[in-house]
C-alpha cells in the first residue's frame, strides 16, 4: 500500500445559479485531514457537503480556493490514482462478476489487470467476500455490493479515499455492521479517509474528527475531534460519552 497522502482544503468559495437567483453553496471552506486520518463531514441537506466531494474529485469548478491532495491538483491526483471513491448506489455493472466490478478502475486508469489479480483477490478477502468472486451484482445484498464497492475503490492502492453516504440507503442494524467492517478496513489500509455522511453516530464511530456543516451558505462551524482510542467496539454505541459527543454535534446542527 502507497504511503497515505493528507487532503488540505483552502477557502473553497463556490456559487451556483439557480432559477434566476444566485445559492452560496460554499462560503471560504477550509479543512485540513492529515495522511492516514479518518475526518467525517457533517451537515443538513443542501450545505454544500457533496460539492466539496465534487471539487476534491476535480468533478466541480470552484468560484475561489484550493484544494490539494497530496500536493496535488485534484484532477492529477485521480489521473494518478491516487483517490478512490464509493457513494452511496454501489453502481456497479450488473453483467461485471464481483471481481471484474473491483477491476474496472485499473482498466479505466490503463493499468493491465492481469498483474493486479493478486490484489484483487486480497481486496476480497478484506471486505469478506471469499467465495463470492464470480457472483454477479443481482446475487448480492446491499450490503455485500457496498462492500464491493469499497473494494473497487481500493484497487488502484490509493492514498485518500472519498465515501460519500455509503450506507445511506441500508438499514439502521446492518449499517452498524458496515461501520464496523469500514472501521477494521481503514484500519488495515492506514488510507486518509473523508466521509461525507448525514448520520451523527456514524460519525463519530468513525471518524477521527467530525466537521460539522451549517447551510445559508455551506460553511463548517466547528470540528470536534473525538476522543475514543481505536479500535473501537460495537458497545460503544451504548457509551454514555459516545452519546454526549452525538449530542453536542446535534446541537451544533440544530444551531445550539
Amino acid at each position: 500500500m502507497t504511503a497515505p497522502a493528507g487532503i488540505a482544503l483552502s477557502g473553497l468559495c463556490k456559487t451556483f445559479a439557480s432559477h434566476g437567483q444566485k445559492v452560496e453553496a460554499l462560503r471560504d471552506v477550509s479543512l485540513n485531514c492529515p495522511a492516514g486520518s479518518f475526518t467525517a463531514l457533517i451537515g443538513p441537506s443542501g450545505c454544500g457537503k457533496s460539492t466539496i466531494l465534487r471539487a476534491a474529485l476535480g468533478l466541480e469548478p470552484l468560484d475561489s480556493g484550493r484544494v490539494e491532495i497530496g500536493g496535488q491538483a485534484p484532477q492529477a491526483a485521480t489521473r494518478a490514482g491516487v483517490t478512490g471513491v464509493a457513494f452511496q448506489d454501489a453502481a456497479l455493472l450488473p453483467w461485471r462478476t464481483v471481481a471484474q466490478n473491483i477491476a474496472l478502475p485499473l482498466e479505466v486508469l490503463g493499468r493491465a489487470v492481469g498483474p493486479e489479480q493478486g490484489r484483487i483477490r486480497d481486496l476480497i478477502a478484506l471486505v469478506g467476500l471469499q467465495g463470492r468472486e464470480t457472483a454477479l451484482p443481482g446475487e448480492l445484498s446491499g450490503g455485500m455490493r457496498q462492500r464491493v464497492a469499497i473494494a473497487r475503490a481500493l484497487v488502484s492502492a490509493p492514498q485518500v479515499l472519498f465515501l460519500d453516504e455509503p450506507f445511506g440507503a441500508l438499514d439502521q442494524i446492518l449499517r452498524r455492521q458496515m461501520n464496523i467492517e469500514l472501521q477494521r478496513i481503514w484500519a488495515e489500509t492506514g488510507v486518509t479517509t473523508l466521509l461525507v455522511t448525514h448520520g451523527i453516530d456514524e460519525a463519530v464511530f468513525l471518524a477521527d474528527r467530525v466537521a460539522i456543516m451549517q447551510a445559508g451558505p455551506g460553511r463548517i462551524v466547528e470540528v470536534v475531534e473525538i476522543p475514543f482510542a481505536r479500535p473501537r467496539a460495537a458497545s460503544l454505541f451504548s457509551d454514555p460519552e459516545f452519546h454526549h459527543q452525538c449530542d453536542h454535534i446535534a446541537g451544533v446542527l440544530h444551531g445550539g
